[in-house]
């Protein structure tokens, strides 16, 4: 059975994510959200450490986008593919350090993968194509 609302939910937290309204994305997410990032290995837990995180993305790509291709619902889960585009206008973190801004335009290839309970996002598994990433910003050989 396909929830609308499960659906509407996780739209609305990419959305906010695209414009950068932390408020909405503190008030669509529980507070002991758990995120985490497959191509990074990255787990956050809390609503605050998830918008640090979330931040450090828009540092690095301000004007980087998702939009969402076809999303599924079951219950309180949803998955979504999304594609990601922005231009690499910032430092991007990494377990080396940061990469220094190359102005490289990013389009990645994404799933997410959310959990809800009573009414909020509860966790968060985003699957993304950092080879893609690192390959479009030169930071390795495509």
């Amino acid at each position: 059975m396909i929830s609308t609302d499960t659906i509407a939910l996780a739209a609305t937290g990419i959305e906010a994510f695209n414009v950068a309204d932390w408020d909405t994305m503190r008030d669509v997410c529980r507070p002991d959200v758990v995120y985490t990032e497959t191509g990074t290995g990255r787990r956050l837990e809390g609503i605050e450490a998830c918008l640090d995180a979330w931040r450090e993305w828009r540092d690095a790509m301000p004007d980087v986008t998702g939009t969402i291709g076809r999303a599924l619902a079951e219950g309180d889960l949803v998955a979504m593919e999304i594609t990601w585009r922005g231009t690499h206008d910032g430092p991007l973190m990494s377990p080396q350090g940061a990469l220094p801004a190359t102005g490289s335009p990013v389009t990645l290839s994404a799933t997410q993968w959310q959990t809800h309970r009573d009414g909020r996002i509860a966790t968060i598994d985003h699957h993304l194509d950092i080879l893609a990433l690192l390959a479009q910003i030169g930071a390795m050989d495509s």
